[in-house]
C-alpha cells in the first residue's frame, strides 16, 4: 500500500487530471443514459404478466390500455369527432369508447345504463387510450394540448409520463438542497473552510463517473437514477472525512506533506477498506431480488461504493497535496467542540433505553411485516395535476383499470362462457371481446382487418376487461386471481396482463424476495464483522443493534395506520444496515483498541466523549439525504425510501449511541472469551 501511496503522490498532477477528464466523458454520456420508468418491465422474464405481454406484443400491434381521459360537457357527435383525433395523436395506438361497445345509432335511453355511463355520463365522455410504450410522455402532452388544462388525464401512461416530466428536476432540487446542508455540517465539524469543498469534489467525481458509466448498462431504473446519486454522495463521504482526518494527524507528527499522505492513507486504507466493504455487502444482496429493480439499484450503489472508494484513495491525496497551503491559510477552530460529557449522559440513560427496547423490539419485528403494503406508485399525490385529473375522473366515472385476457382462438362458444361468466363478477363493470363486441355469428372475416385485428391475432382472442377497482388492493387482486381461475376453467393455455396483474405478480415475487435479500446481507455484513473484530460475539451484537433499528423504522407506519411502499420496505432492510453499520464498528473498534489500556467503564466513556461527534456528523448527512428525498420528491416510491433512510438513520444512531455501549458492557466478559487475542486490561490487585 505504501509503494501504490508514493506512485500516487509522486505523479498527484497526472492523476487530478485523469480523474477531472474522466469526470467530464462520465458527465456527458450520463446524460446519454436511457431511464426506463415502468416497473412492470422489471418483473421476472418468468412472471405471469411478463409472459403475457411478450405474447400479446408478438401476437397483436396494440398493448394494454393504459390511460384514460376525460372531456367534458361535450355531444356525442363532439365526442366521435375528439375520438378520432385522439387516435390520430403519434404514441397513440388505440382508443376506445362507447361506440366500440354499443350502437349509437339506437337511442341510449334505451341502452343497458351500466355500460353506457361507463363511457359516457352527464356530458362528459370518458376515453381509454392505449399509448406506446416508450412515448408516453409525448403522447400525453399532445392529449393535454388537445383537450386543454380543464379536462382531465390519468392512468399508467400519464403517471409514466409525469414522472419523465419531473425526475430530473426533483433530483436537481435535493441536491440543491442537500449540498448546503452538507457543507453546513461538514464546516461546523471540521478545522478548514476548504476542506467540504475537497469533500464534496471528490465524492461529486466518483458519482459522475458512476452515473455515467452507466451507459454500457443501456438503460437504468428512474427509481436508480433518483436514489443511487445522493444515496452514494451521503454514504462515502465518511471515507474522505476519515482520510483527511488522518492527514491531519500526520502532519503533527511529519513535516514533510508527502510523507504525512503516504503514512495516511496507510493507515486510513483498513479502516476505510472494512467501512466500504459493509456498506458494499449490504447494497450487493440487492442484486439477488428477482425483482430486477433491485439489481438495477444494487449494481449502481455497488459500482457507487467502489468508485467512491477509489477517488478517495486515489484522487482526494493527490487533490489534497496540490491543496494543502490553502487549507493550512483557510483553518479555523471546531465549531463544535468535543462532547466531553456524552459518555456520562449516555450510560446513565442507557439502561432505561435498553429495557425500553427490550419490552417493544418483539411487538415492532411483528408489526414491520404486517403494515398495508402498496406494491405499485399508489395514488398520484393530490396536490398535483395528475392527482386533481385522478381525482375528478374518478368522482365522476369511478375507479377503472384493465385486465387483458389471451385465449387460443377459434371456439368461439367457449370464449362467450367465459365472457359471461367474468361478465357476472363483482366489480367487472364490462367484457370487451370479438364475442361481446361483434357477435359471435359474424366471422372475422367478413370483418375490415382494423377491426378482426382488435379482437383476433393468429393464434389468440383477446378479452379486455374493465373493472371499477383500483389498480392494486385486496379488491384487485380478489379479481385477478378470480379472472385467472375463470380462464382456466375453460382454457389449459392462457395469458393475462394489465396494470393490477401486474402489480399481482409484482407482490408475489417482492415477497419471495424480502428473505433471501435480508438473510443475505446479514450473512455477508455478519463474515465482514467477523473478520474485522475477529469475535464470535461482536458480529451478533452489532447486527442486532441495527436489525432492532431496522425493525422500529418499519414498523413506525403500522402503529400509525398508513400504507407502506413494498419496494421502500425491502430496500430499505439492506440500505439502512449497509449504510449504518458503520457506527456501530467505529464504536466498538474504538471500544477494543481502548480496553486493552483501560477498564470497561472508561473506556467506553472516553469512545463516546471523543468519538460521538463523529457518527453524530455521518448520520446528520446521511439523514439529510433521505429528508431531501422525501421532501423534493412526488414519486411515492422515491418520497417512501427518503422517509425511511432519514427515520432510519437516526434510529440507528440512536441504538449505536445509548445501546450499544450498554450491551459492550453488560458483554464484556464474553466478548473478551470469544475475541481472538482480545488482551482486555485487567487491574492488578495489590
Amino acid at each position: 500500500m505504501e509503494r501504490i501511496a508514493r506512485k500516487i503522490t509522486g505523479h498527484r498532477k497526472l492523476v487530478v487530471m485523469i480523474f477531472l477528464v474522466l469526470s467530464g466523458i462520465c458527465a456527458l454520456l450520463m446524460t446519454k443514459v436511457k431511464i426506463n420508468y415502468t416497473l412492470a418491465d422489471y418483473l421476472p422474464k418468468d412472471a405471469e404478466s411478463t409472459v403475457a405481454l411478450q405474447v400479446m406484443q408478438k401476437e397483436f400491434k396494440e398493448a394494454v390500455p393504459n390511460e384514460r381521459v376525460m372531456i367534458k360537457d361535450i355531444t356525442l357527435p363532439e365526442a366521435l369527432v375528439y375520438k378520432e383525433k385522439l387516435s390520430e395523436i403519434d404514441g397513440v395506438d388505440s382508443v376506445m369508447w362507447l361506440d366500440d361497445v354499443v350502437n349509437l345509432k339506437e337511442p341510449l335511453q334505451i341502452q343497458d345504463k351500466a355500460v353506457t355511463e361507463t363511457y359516457y355520463k352527464d356530458k362528459n365522455a370518458l376515453f381509454t387510450l392505449t399509448i406506446h410504450k416508450g412515448k408516453e410522455m409525448e403522447a400525453t402532452n399532445a392529449v393535454y394540448e388537445l383537450i386543454g388544462e380543464k379536462n382531465a388525464v390519468d392512468g399508467d401512461a400519464a403517471s409514466n409520463a409525469f414522472s419523465q416530466k419531473i425526475s430530473v428536476k426533483e433530483s436537481m432540487n435535493a441536491m440543491m438542497i442537500l449540498v448546503p446542508l452538507i457543507i453546513v455540517i461538514l464546516l461546523l465539524t471540521s478545522s478548514s473552510w476548504i476542506e467540504p469543498i475537497l469533500f464534496l469534489a471528490t465524492i461529486g467525481i466518483s458519482v459522475l463517473i458512476n452515473m455515467g458509466s452507466n451507459i454500457f448498462l443501456g438503460e437504468i431504473s428512474y427509481i436508480t437514477q433518483a436514489i443511487s446519486p445522493i444515496l452514494q454522495m451521503a454514504v462515502s463521504l465518511d471515507y474522505a472525512i476519515f482520510l483527511l482526518h488522518n492527514f491531519e494527524e500526520q502532519r503533527k507528527v511529519n513535516e514533510d506533506v508527502e510523507t504525512a499522505m503516504v503514512k495516511a492513507m496507510r493507515l486510513a486504507f483498513p479502516s476505510v477498506a472494512a467501512s466500504a466493504a459493509t456498506t458494499l455487502f449490504g447494497f450487493m444482496a440487492l442484486m439477488f431480488m428477482r425483482f430486477r429493480i433491485g439489481s438495477d439499484l444494487g449494481l449502481n450503489l455497488v459500482k457507487g461504493i467502489l468508485f467512491s472508494y477509489l477517488s478517495v484513495m486515489v484522487f482526494l491525496p493527490a487533490l489534497t497535496l496540490l491543496c494543502y497551503r490553502l487549507i493550512d491559510r483557510t483553518k479555523h477552530r471546531k465549531l463544535i467542540p468535543e462532547l466531553k460529557r456524552a459518555g456520562n449522559i449516555l450510560l446513565r440513560v442507557g439502561i432505561p433505553a435498553f429495557v425500553l427496547v427490550l419490552l417493544f423490539i418483539i411487538p415492532c419485528y411483528r408489526a414491520q411485516a404486517r403494515s398495508n403494503f402498496i406494491y405499485g406508485m399508489g395514488e398520484a399525490n393530490a396536490a398535483l395535476k395528475l392527482g386533481q385529473d385522478s381525482k375528478e375522473i374518478n368522482q365522476i366515472f369511478g375507479q377503472s383499470t384493465s385486465i387483458v385476457l389471451l385465449v387460443p382462438k377459434g371456439d368461439s362458444a367457449k370464449e362467450l362462457l367465459l365472457c359471461e361468466k367474468i361478465e357476472g363478477m363483482e366489480h367487472v363493470k364490462s367484457v370487451v371481446s370479438y364475442v361481446t363486441s361483434v357477435g359471435n355469428t359474424i366471422p372475422a372475416g367478413y370483418l375490415a382487418p382494423e377491426i378482426a385485428g382488435n379482437f383476433y391475432s393468429q393464434n389468440y382472442a383477446r378479452i379486455v376487461v374493465d373493472t371499477d377497482t383500483k389498480e392494486e388492493g385486496k379488491e384487485a387482486f380478489s379479481l385477478v386471481r378470480k379472472v385467472r381461475k375463470a380462464a382456466g376453467e375453460y382454457y389449459k393455455e392462457y395469458y393475462s396482463c394489465g396494470q393490477s396483474a401486474n402489480l399481482y405478480d409484482m407482490k408475489k415475487v417482492v415477497s419471495a424476495d424480502t428473505k433471501l435479500v435480508n438473510g443475505i446481507a446479514i450473512a455477508a455484513i455478519a463474515f465482514v464483522l467477523l473478520v474485522t473484530f475477529k469475535s464470535l460475539l461482536l458480529p451478533i451484537i452489532l447486527l442486532f443493534i441495527i436489525e432492532a433499528a431496522i425493525w422500529i423504522n418499519l414498523s413506525v407506519p403500522y402503529f400509525a395506520g398508513n400504507s407502506l411502499v413494498y419496494i421502500g420496505f425491502l430496500v430499505i432492510n439492506t440500505v439502512q444496515l449497509g449504510a449504518t453499520i458503520d457506527y456501530a464498528i467505529f464504536i466498538t473498534n474504538n471500544y477494543m483498541n481502548r480496553r486493552k489500556e483501560m477498564e470497561k467503564r472508561e473506556a467506553i466513556r472516553g469512545v463516546l466523549n471523543r468519538n460521538l461527534i463523529a457518527i453524530l456528523t455521518s448520520a446528520l448527512i446521511l439523514a439529510s439525504a433521505g429528508f431531501c428525498l422525501k421532501f423534493t420528491s412526488s414519486n411515492p416510491i422515491v418520497a417512501e425510501l427518503g422517509m425511511l433512510l432519514g427515520r432510519g438513520t437516526f434510529l440507528s444512531l440512536g441504538m449505536v449511541a445509548a445501546i450499544l455501549p450498554i450491551l459492550l458492557l453488560l458483554l464484556d466478559r464474553g466478548i473478551e472469551i470469544l475475541t481472538y487475542h482480545s488482551s482486555f486490561y485487567r487491574e492488578v490487585k495489590k
